[in-house]
């Protein structure tokens, strides 16, 4: 393996990534990036104030700086990305060197030109010929995929350029896809920008490797919106944005400082956006909504918007007494979020309280009569859709 990574964005390269002694990671900007005044957006973490790119990266041991780290995939996936490719999964050099080739957004990373990259030597030794060599940030399980013409769902046999998203069955909680496929169907009917998604049979998705028993015979197959069209297109979460470690996106900030970055970046538009699906996440009672789960993309490489909804799933049907994941205004209680907090939010946020309010009061109103209408259409078992419903006419007293 190399001990020099290129990082690209897309064909620019900005960076290289030093694999130093004592497992410790340098990450340096090219000169070329720094002084390109048209250079694509890395990431908010790595900008001062006036833009300019903070060229002073704090090294790391074992970890990768922040916002590589955020790049990998977590929990269940990177044990098993690890296990494939006989990479310790906590040396996290090693394991992007791995995963590279397919990484969100439009990061690429590949040892210096002639250097042999580990991912060929795997994927081209037979023994390890399914590895599925992508990722795909996240615990729940899910694979990069190809939608057939037909309609079914393909696993690259490498892993590589994959345009779906293909979220597998839980193996503890029952028929999440079928929450979440309810849940984005829900969202969308209020207004809500989400990616194109289906809920498919498992027996259509062809290549998936033995991963023992779920509780569940369908997935939820989402369209990637950091990839149109066979072209990388750049994200990053608010863990990236924050430079904060993947371990601490349910801490360190709050909905009120993804408010105010995001009025602060992308304007009135977004930030009504942003309030109108934070709205949508106390209403169906989804205690998961932490920093990793809002990203903002970066349509033509620089500027920042706020990027399509994602990971919309009701968790009050499975942890009953559930808590929101990041503060909002002053808590963290669902059950009792009303309009003060919305009023709290936009004062620590530094928005206009007007904007904030008559959005999240509207979007409420709208909850409630898009469920009503398409309840029953939705694939959801008779006691989840009965405590979900519950939970919507409970939230937001007196609206």
């Amino acid at each position: 393996m190399s001990d020099l990574l290129e990082v690209s964005l897309n064909d620019v390269l900005v960076g290289k990534l030093v694999l130093a002694a004592g497992d410790r990671i340098i990450f340096t900007f090219t000169e070329s990036y720094i002084n390109d005044k048209n250079r694509p957006t890395l990431s908010q973490s790595f900008l001062n104030q006036h833009g300019d790119v903070i060229a002073d990266v704090k090294s790391t041991h074992t970890k990768l700086p922040p916002f590589f780290s955020n790049l990998l995939p977590e929990g269940h996936m990177r044990k098993y990305l690890a296990e494939q490719g006989s990479v310790n999964p906590a040396r996290e050099y090693k394991l992007i060197e791995l995963l590279g080739d397919d990484l969100p957004g439009a990061v690429k990373i590949k040892p210096l030109d002639g250097i042999v990259n580990v991912t060929d030597k795997i994927i081209n030794n037979d023994s390890n010929k399914h590895l599925f060599h992508f990722s795909l940030a996240g615990i729940q399980l899910k694979f990069s995929a190809l939608m057939e013409a037909a309609g079914g769902l393909t696993i690259p046999t490498s892993g590589v350029g994959g345009d779906w998203i293909v979220k597998l069955p839980a193996q503890n909680f029952p028929n999440v896809p079928e929450n979440e496929f309810s849940m984005l169907s829900l969202a969308q009917k209020t207004g809500i920008n989400v990616p194109e998604f289906k809920l498919v049979n498992l027996k259509d998705v062809s290549g998936l490797p033995d991963l023992g028993v779920l509780a569940g015979q369908k997935a939820l197959a989402i369209k990637r919106f950091d990839r149109v069209n066979g072209q990388r297109i750049h994200i990053e979460d608010f863990a990236q944005v924050y430079g904060l470690f993947p371990e601490s996106k349910y801490e360190k900030a709050s909905y009120n400082n993804i408010a105010h970055v995001i009025w602060r970046l992308t304007g009135e538009a977004a930030l009504k956006d942003f309030i109108r699906r934070l709205t949508f996440t106390v209403m169906i009672g989804n205690g998961d909504m932490h920093l990793k789960n809002w990203s903002l993309i970066y349509q033509d490489g620089r500027t920042a918007e706020l990027a399509p909804a994602y990971d919309f799933v009701s968790t009050i049907p499975y942890i009953p007494n559930d808590k929101l994941a990041l503060t909002l205004g002053s808590t963290k209680d669902m059950s009792s979020i009303n309009m003060l907090e919305f009023e709290k939010l936009a004062k620590k946020a530094q928005v206009p309280k007007s904007i904030v309010v008559e959005t999240a009061k509207e979007t409420a109103l709208t909850v409630r009569e898009a469920w009503e209408s398409n309840k029953l259409a939705y694939p959801l078992s008779s006691e989840i859709s009965e405590r979900i419903n519950q939970y919507i006419l409970d939230a937001f007293n007196g609206v």
